[in-house]
């Protein structure tokens, strides 16, 4: 059993002022002794933790070496010197940093951290794909299985899907893409670029659940506020939203607009991590959890370093023909394409293709 004492108190108390508004002091109490353990095993391992935006606060800014979206965290799996990884994240995530890292060694704390992107299609299914529209380049979604990713020309995230989509018709100088698995990011890249976009029925089980009514609703309650949405979100959603971009240029929005109030159209967890940053700004609902997301716990991670569990392994082959297409990812340019999905504003994009 870990005590809070004044030990603990002494090495924790600087990270407390950053959940205060979230984490009531009763309950700091009980996660203090976990985050200070943590910290420790941290060092005994050489590990470092990821942690993606979506994860709850004491992990975000209790225990994180490095936050961020999937591509930025992506990016610090490649960068890292430490010789173990706990992904602070779902399991597609947990295999991206063994691709990029395979001489590390890479953790999960919980093995059913799914992602219901990820789930919706399989390497067979991109293969046949691929036969149904020969010479066409597959831009995959990083929301994938590394086996998906191995079958792939390059990788995207909705922060850089515009740029990447555009990339891909140009180097195999083609005027249509193909886009997998998320329809939604699909259709509203599409919105955006003159490129054909053949897509995937797929969808975030979080994202796809928002409707127009929903953020109708949220302006009648609270006038004035800003609403963000992601790119996840179906198109109807994108529309009525003031600013569409990944959890990443959410963040970057509030940091530089400061505005007074905000609706996140995303995940809960978003809210509480970014509120420490912008204390000007008030977070409002809606939002909606992530129930994989939140299979990841402060107790899943002070086990998974105690214990070693529970360990990523891809195969050497699908290492090999996956890093292509996420270093091919990683490698380009941070896109310059404003971050709004929605530019035409048309229901069904004209250059938006279902594959059958």
């Amino acid at each position: 059993m870990l005590d809070y004492n004044d030990d603990v108190k002494a090495r924790t108390e600087h990270l407390y002022p950053k959940v205060k508004t979230v984490i009531s002091p009763l309950e700091w109490q009980l996660k203090a002794p976990l985050i200070d353990a943590i910290l420790t095993l941290k060092k005994e391992r050489d590990a470092v933790i990821l942690a993606h935006n979506y994860m709850t606060p004491d992990i975000f800014h209790g225990v994180a070496d490095y936050v961020g979206d999937s591509l930025g965290l992506a990016r610090q799996a490649a960068l890292s010197n430490a010789s173990m990884i706990i992904q602070g994240g779902v399991h597609f995530m947990a295999e991206t940093s063994k691709i990029l890292a395979p001489e590390k060694t890479v953790l999960i704390p919980d093995l059913m951290a799914g992602c219901s992107l990820a789930s919706s299609i399989t390497a067979d299914d991109v293969r046949r794909i691929k036969g149904q529209y020969p010479g066409l380049p597959v831009v995959t979604y990083v929301n994938t299985s590394a086996d998906v990713k191995a079958e792939t020309d390059i990788c995207c995230t909705s922060s850089n899907a515009v740029t990447v989509v555009e990339w891909a018709a140009r180097e195999w100088g083609v005027e249509r893409v193909i886009v997998i698995p998320d329809e939604f990011l699909a259709a509203n890249i599409a919105r955006q670029t003159h490129i054909g976009i053949i897509t995937w029925k797929g969808a975030c089980e979080v994202h796809e659940q928002f409707t127009k009514q929903d953020l109708l609703d949220a302006r009648a309650s609270y006038p004035g506020a800003i609403i963000l949405a992601h790119p996840e979100c179906p198109p109807e959603v994108i529309e009525e939203s003031d600013f569409t971009g990944s959890t990443a240029a959410m963040i970057d929005y509030v940091a530089i607009n400061k505005p007074q109030k905000v609706i996140m159209v995303t995940e809960c967890s978003m809210a509480d991590n970014v509120a420490e940053q912008s204390p000007q700004t008030e977070f409002l609902k809606p939002c909606n959890l992530c129930p994989h997301m939140k299979r990841i716990t402060l107790e899943g991670i002070h086990r998974s370093l105690e214990m070693k569990t529970f360990e990523i392994t891809v195969p050497e082959a699908i290492i090999k023909k996956a890093v292509l297409a996420v270093q091919r990812m990683i490698d380009l340019p941070p896109s310059k394409v404003p971050a709004r999905y929605d530019m035409v504003k048309a229901k069904t994009p004209v250059n938006l293709e279902y594959i059958s």
